[in-house]
């Protein structure tokens, strides 16, 4: 009778685990579409999609309180301890960087209204589009490796981000060119930097999560290592 009952209790456990997990899925989905969706309003100058992103952030917020309230609660009744704990404690780190995904796109989302109204050329946000594209993989990369543990995901976020940090670069330097040239468009150049500077902040989200998958799978704190040491670190398992 007792071994029943363990059994029970360790059926129904995993499967709030796994509850938590799809949770955090279903977060990451809406995180990503709410970067796409604000991207495309911005180049497409259509405020009710910006409007509707800023919406769906007050959804994201909601979805992050439900998980941690859920998290709370099993630290508290399970007292989970290893890999159970390391999961736990992974998931509530994701939801906040994937929570700082949404307030970014919320952002963008702001800015595309801001845009809007001003005259500026169709396409005339391509690079802005291409950046938003990486940033979007390395989220959905994320949260692949994510569902599936695979701490190798982080080594490929750490390279992504490199790239997404020098296509910042790029765009900065490009943008305070042409404000030397076209003065006149500081405000909607400014407006653009800032969107920039929003989608870099999500590829470090992207990367951070990566980092927790190591965390969760490991056992080992990757922040602030290079590529070569994460290499080195997860193949002495091997």
């Amino acid at each position: 009778m007792e071994e029943h009952f363990h059994q029970h209790i360790s059926r129904q456990f995993n499967q709030e685990l796994e509850d938590l997990r799809k949770d955090v899925m279903t977060m990451g989905g809406l995180a990503e579409q709410m970067i796409a969706d604000a991207i495309s309003a911005l180049s497409d100058g259509e405020s009710a999609r910006a409007e509707q992103v800023i919406e769906n952030d007050h959804r994201v917020n909601e979805m992050e309180k439900h998980i941690d309230q859920q998290c709370i609660q099993i630290l508290a009744r399970r007292q989970p301890t290893a890999s159970d704990l390391r999961l736990v404690m992974a998931i509530i780190k994701t939801v906040n960087d994937l929570e700082r995904v949404g307030d970014e796109a919320e952002q963008i989302a702001k800015m595309a209204i801001r845009l809007v109204s001003r005259d500026r050329p169709r396409g005339n946000y391509r690079e802005l589009e291409s950046m938003a594209g990486h940033v979007r993989i390395m989220i959905r990369d994320a949260l692949n490796g994510f569902a599936r543990l695979e701490p190798e995901v982080a080594i490929a976020l750490k390279r992504q981000d490199v790239k997404v940090d020098a296509e910042y670069e790029a765009i900065l330097r490009q943008y305070y060119s042409y404000l030397v040239e076209e003065p006149r468009n500081t405000s909607r150049v400014l407006d653009s930097i800032w969107v920039a500077r929003s989608l870099e902040r999500i590829g470090d989200h992207a990367k951070n999560i990566g980092e927790y998958i190591v965390y969760m799978v490991e056992g080992k704190d990757i922040r602030r290592a290079s590529v070569e040491e994460i290499e080195e670190s997860l193949n002495e398992g091997e």
